[in-house]
Order: structure tokens, then sequence, then C-alpha cells
């Protein structure tokens, strides 16, 4: 029987997929509402020091606008804060796991594809799914993504594999674990700590090696996502961090990518991030999305 509880999303969406292991794969996307992580720290002078914060989602005025599609990319604090600020409930969809499914076949229908399908008619290729967030892996999208798996499954039309874009905080409830295991499509963890150096998230809370070597457990599809600049003490965290998840027997591989919400951003300071990256034998993730489109809302 559907579980018809109602969950909090903020966007789905059709687009590529812009970092790491699946870049370039066609993907639907499903953002959940809620995170227990802010990263008020990511684009600040100094993420350690919360005295220097400038956050320009706290001064938006919600009202201005109707649809989430139409927020700014703030280049200050998280970009997506919109998915766990409060202050943008209001602008949030709540449905069940089964008109969540419809609602994702409905956003990869195009002239080529018109019923909506994973496997595609024209290219013959699988289709990606990934839930995001906020974080998807918090015990409501937990039990959201198995109604809309089953959902999906009911219809015939189950994507090649699916992705977890979590912060790697959470604690996995065991009917989650037991559907993980029950299942034939592939579940990718993309599991991006957050650096305290970068985030000005405190390692304490957000650095947990113990929870994502459940993760890895479950499945060895995964991979490890770090956002950082070029200062050496964001890099010496950055060892540090992966010295920890590797002692805790997570062996994915390591992605680094470079700060910055917008396309400037990204370009002012993604070729030392890379070379820094590549000479430590981590793989490089360009962001794509952000070259493509702009980091909008809705790519």
């Amino acid at each position: 029987m559907v579980d018809e509880k109602k969950y909090y999303y903020s966007e789905i969406f059709h687009s590529i997929q812009g970092e790491g292991h699946y870049t370039g794969i066609p993907t639907a996307w499903i953002r959940f509402f809620l995170c227990n992580l802010q990263c008020s720290g990511f684009g600040q002078v100094d993420p350690t020091n919360p005295d220097t914060y400038e956050l320009p989602f706290e001064d938006f005025d919600v009202d201005s606008v109707s649809r989430v599609e139409d927020l700014p990319v703030w280049e200050k604090g998280c970009d997506s804060s919109y998915t766990w600020a409060k202050k943008f409930k209001k602008l949030m969809g709540q449905e069940t796991p089964t008109v969540l499914a419809n609602k994702i076949v409905d956003i990869i229908r195009t002239d080529s594809n018109p019923e909506g399908k994973f496997l595609h008619p024209n290219s013959k290729q699988h289709q990606h799914l990934c839930f995001t967030g906020g974080e998807p892996l918090m015990i409501t999208g937990q039990a959201a993504v198995v109604g809309i798996y089953n959902e999906l499954k009911k219809q015939n039309n189950l994507p090649g594999s699916m992705t977890f874009e979590t912060n790697g905080t959470q604690v996995l409830k065991e009917p989650f674990k037991e559907w993980v295991r029950s299942i034939d499509t592939e579940v990718f963890f993309s599991v991006s700590p957050k650096l305290f150096t970068v985030s000005g998230e405190k390692t304490e809370k957000a650095i947990k090696p113990e929870n994502v070597a459940e993760y890895y457990k479950l499945s060895k599809a995964g991979q490890l996502k770090f956002v950082v600049g070029s200062a050496d003490r964001e890099w010496e965290e950055l060892e540090d961090t992966v010295k920890k998840f590797r002692d805790a027997g997570v062996e994915w591989p390591v992605w680094v990518m470079p700060t910055g919400a917008r396309e400037e951003e990204q370009t002012a300071g993604a070729g030392k991030v890379a070379e820094k990256a590549f000479q430590r034998g981590y793989n490089v993730a360009a962001r794509v999305h952000v070259y493509l489109f702009g980091n909008a809302i809705g790519t």
C-alpha cells in the first residue's frame, strides 16, 4: 500500500548531472526540503568566523516571488538555503510519493520522449534519477524515496541508477536499508562532507565517517565529493578528513570541486584547485552545470 503521507520538496526538474561520476548524464531531480546543516561559511571572507558573515538570503523578501524558480543564486552562504530556511517554506510543494513519482515522469517528457521513459526511446540510454536537497537522507526523505521508487516500479519505468546527494551525516533507518538491499537498481551515494574551513560547519557535527561507512557497506557505488578553495588550511583539513573516511573503511574515489556558486567565482580559482587536486591523486569535478546554466535554480 502506497504511503499517502505528504512530503515537502522544493523542486523537480530535468537537467544533467554536473558533478562527479555521472557528469553529463541526463537526470531527473527531486530536491527535498529540510537540512540539518546550514553551511553559512560558503563564500565568506573567513568561513570560520560567524561574526563576519554576510547572508543575503536572510534579507530577501520572500513575498516578492511566487515560485522557487524566481529566487536568485546567492553568492554567500549556502547556495540552496531556500531548501531548508523556514522563511521559504511557503514556496515549497507538498505531495505524496505517488504524485511525486508522476511529477518526475512528467518532467522528463520531451518531444523525443513523450511518455517520460527513463529508458529514452531515442538514444536507448537509461536516464538517471537524483535525490538531493536540503538533505535527502533525513528520515522523511528516506521514506519518501521508497514510495517514489515503488510507484515508478509499478509503472515499469525505473531509472538505470539513482544518486543520493547527501552531506553524509544521517543514520540510515532499517526500512531504507532493507529497501536498498532488495532492489536491482544501482544506488549511488554521492557524499559531500562539509569542511569547517570552507562551510563554517563544526567538524563534530558535519563529519560522520561511521555513518558513511554504513552507506558504503550497502553500496560500493559512490563517491566522496569536497568543495575547497586554494588556501592551505582548507587542503590540510581535506587531507585529514579523507583519512578519517579511509580509516572507517570508505574506499570511494574522492572528487574535488572549486568553491563558488556562480561561474565567475568558479573561474577565478578553478585552475589552482584542479592542479592541487590532481597532484594529490584526486579526481577533479568542474561543476559543469554552473558553466552551462550559471547554477540557476532548476538546472
